[in-house]
């Protein structure tokens, strides 16, 4: 069956469900959204009945010729290092010599009165403290960035955090931001491109998987590409690669969300929810509410992420082509 080349409009229905997914009735979607409490109050508990452990240290009160890391602890030096220490959700203590350069990720880097640094500091997520009477290099730097320090620590220490976000009010707080954010640039750029948003809608409707595999080979050819052009080319030529694929990016992604959450939001309409069925901004609320909350569950969140990308890309690059596919 070929589909009318006839533009869509945004408010048309949607083309009728199969029978086999009319099934999933309104119990299982109650008992989904039980499951995501359950989850959400199990994560919530295991983040914070868990005591904060000791602080670790790693000493060095010798002489060292390799680089000093601490993984998770705190370096105190208070011998020599030949190289350079660093520190991974800790502070970098030096009381003795570094001869080379002192990073910390998520923690201080203090400099006790009589101490040396040779080499650059390097600070994020933290601060330089440093007595009158400490010796640096003229000719060294010190680079540091002081916000997010208890995040970047608690990162560095348990990266398995990033898979699992916290519940707190602050964090819904964000999540309920997000979704005022996207839901007023879904409606701007209903507004100003109604007619893109409808084939959009119509292509993802009637031949998602064409979609997705077109997003995924696009994502991978651009990535590969720009990543060769900015290991053989100039830099000039490299600085302009890299603008141009981060703005493609943009607005892929920002094309490619707006389409996936009115077509979601016109879903849930038609299935589930019956104030504002002929409503735009309705659909687009319960889009965007829909991904916001599938890409706020631990362990769940990097791959619709991904899926995100990859169809945002997909839809991106099949925009200006009108509804003209066979269903599939």
């Amino acid at each position: 069956m070929v589909i009318s080349r006839t533009q869509a409009n945004f408010q048309t229905p949607l083309p009728q469900i199969p029978a086999a997914l009319r099934k999933f009735g309104i119990t299982r979607l109650f008992a989904l959204a039980i499951w995501v409490l359950v989850l959400m109050s199990a994560v919530y508990a295991q983040t914070s009945t868990t005591p904060a452990g000791e602080e670790k240290e790693v000493l060095v009160n010798g002489v060292t010729d390799s680089t000093v890391f601490g993984i998770g602890s705190s370096v105190r030096v208070t011998g020599t290092v030949k190289q350079g220490a660093m520190s991974l959700g800790g502070d970098v203590i030096v009381e003795g010599v570094v001869e080379g350069d002192v990073a910390a990720i998520g923690g201080d880097v203090i400099q006790r009165a009589g101490a040396r640094i040779g080499g650059d500091i390097i600070v994020l997520g933290g601060t330089y403290h440093a007595d009158a009477s400490v010796q640096r290099n003229p000719d060294a730097k010190t680079i540091m960035y002081a916000g997010y320090q208890q995040e970047l620590r608690e990162m560095m220490r348990d990266p398995t955090g990033l898979l699992s976000p916290r519940w707190s009010p602050t964090f819904l707080g964000t999540r309920l931001l997000v979704v005022l954010f996207w839901f007023i640039v879904s409606l701007a750029l209903t507004a100003v491109m109604p007619g893109t948003i409808s084939r959009g809608v119509a292509r993802l409707q009637l031949s998602s998987p064409r979609v997705a595999t077109i997003g995924l080979i696009g994502v991978v050819v651009l990535f590969a590409s720009v990543g060769l052009c900015l290991w053989i080319m100039p830099e000039p030529v490299r600085a302009l690669v890299g603008l141009l694929a981060l703005l493609l990016m943009i607005i892929a992604s920002v094309f490619g969300r707006v389409v996936l959450y009115a077509a979601t939001g016109r879903w849930l309409q038609r299935k589930y929810v019956s104030i504002g069925k002929h409503s735009e901004a309705v659909a687009l609320l319960l889009g965007t509410s829909f991904w916001v909350l599938l890409t706020s569950l631990p362990y769940v969140w990097p791959v619709v992420a991904v899926l995100i990308l990859i169809i945002s890309f997909g839809l991106a690059l099949t925009a200006r082509y009108r509804v003209g596919w066979k269903s599939v």
